[in-house]
């Protein structure tokens, strides 16, 4: 139900209408194993059905008509539709648990300033985590995590995050580009008003989506923060040596000490942990076919 859920918001966003047109084909394809045209043409307009087609939520069923494509995910998503409180659209479908995270989220990030805050993090995560420091070498250690927070990074935007929305606003953008520059050629200043107007509306609609995709990254650093906190508690802590096994870094060559600045004034043990998390997340990604950007995929 991850990627069915957004779509049906997307219609709901878009009118009651077409809900009631997606309940209608669902009751429909349910009974008889496919829906066509002609079976709910009475019931809605062409204009829905396509709408419907265009969502993806209706699916080509090899010529015979069409099915829907995920109907236990519409039904639940209808479901909780019509139960979700009607201030969920202001807060671009942030959930109470999601505001939670994001205030949980903020306290962590001081963290980084502050020393109290740093210790009692990674002093709770040292109760799993300093076992595999005491068996593995560190750069292994932040290899490990490294990889762990690529997973639940890539994961979470693969369950969270919506792209086809982006792609239709997107396209929606475009389309008003395009007339906006046909107007301009013909002088016609009255739709070139009411283009201003639509492009207006388009700009709430884009702080509403940007609210929708950052909803991802709050949950991913509710995880990934207190696994790099605690790699800063062991670095500059006491439980752990300066030194460290001499590592040779691709282009800077020879490191011996995990608070050797690397690049700049970057330190050995952050440009090590970027590393494997940028290589393992492209991998990753590439391994479970998570989109991560408009288009692609």
């Amino acid at each position: 139900m991850a990627r069915t859920a957004p779509k049906v918001e997307r219609l709901a966003e878009d009118g009651e209408a077409l809900t009631d047109a997606l309940q209608e084909v669902l009751s429909v394809a349910e009974e008889k194993g496919t829906v066509t045209w002609s079976d709910v043409s009475d019931e809605m307009t062409s204009g829905e059905w396509g709408r419907l087609i265009e969502s993806g939520l209706l699916v080509d069923a090899d010529g015979e008509g069409f099915v829907i494509e995920d109907p236990e995910g519409v039904r639940e998503a209808l479901e909780e539709s019509d139960a979700a409180p009607s201030d969920d659209e202001d807060d671009g479908g942030w959930t109470t648990w999601d505001k939670l995270a994001g205030l949980a989220t903020l306290g962590m990030f001081a963290g980084y300033s502050l020393n109290s805050v740093r210790d009692a993090i990674g002093g709770v995560l040292d109760i799993a985590l300093g076992p595999l420091a005491d068996i593995l070498p560190f750069y292994v250690v932040i290899l490990v995590l490294a990889v762990i927070t690529g997973a639940n990074s890539t994961i979470l935007q693969d369950n969270l995050m919506d792209m086809s929305g982006m792609e239709d606003h997107q396209q929606k953008m475009q389309d008003l580009q395009d007339r906006r520059k046909k107007a301009k050629e013909r002088d016609d200043q009255e739709a070139l008003d009411r283009l201003e107007e639509e492009q207006m509306e388009m700009m709430g609609d884009q702080l509403g989506m940007f609210k929708k995709q950052f909803r991802p990254m709050v949950w991913i650093m509710v995880i990934n923060i207190p696994i790099f906190l605690w790699l800063y508690w062991m670095v500059f802590g006491p439980g752990l040596s300066l030194e460290a096994p001499v590592i040779t870094f691709p282009i800077y060559g020879e490191v011996e000490a995990w608070r050797q600045g690397v690049v700049g004034p970057m330190q050995a043990w952050i440009v090590w942990y970027f590393l494997c998390s940028l290589s393992f997340t492209q991998v990753i990604r590439k391994a479970l076919n998570v989109q991560t950007s408009p288009g692609a995929g």
